[in-house]
């Protein structure tokens, strides 16, 4: 039985590559394109069109948190903000109440 494949992305190439599952014997993954390496994000990920800049932007934001896309008990990864002001609204609500950043984007609902 084949195993299950997952999602890594060049953020400078804004381009996403479902490649196998890492093991302890894998090396850093590298873009095909730019050879620069590449962000395991998680197999529930679905990548943005290369020409929307702004949500790769958004992405850029949340993967730099650390916040990643891995399937749930319930299926998905759960809420992910997909826009700019989306995210710059979460860094105020962090900033305000001194939640942690990561949490603060992951929130469906700021109180």
């Amino acid at each position: 039985m084949a195993h299950g494949k997952t999602s890594y992305v060049c953020l400078p190439c804004r381009a996403s590559y479902k490649q196998p599952y890492p093991d302890y014997h894998d090396h850093d993954r590298v873009c095909p394109r730019c050879a620069g390496p590449l962000i395991h994000v998680g197999s529930a990920f679905a990548a943005p069109k290369r020409r929307d800049t702004a949500a790769w932007r958004a992405l850029s934001v949340l993967l730099h948190a650390g916040v990643r896309f891995h399937k749930s008990c319930c299926g998905g990864p759960g809420y992910r903000p997909r826009t700019l002001s989306e995210v710059r609204e979460r860094m105020a609500y962090a900033r305000a109440t001194g939640d942690p950043f990561a949490q603060a984007l992951v929130r469906r609902v700021l109180p």
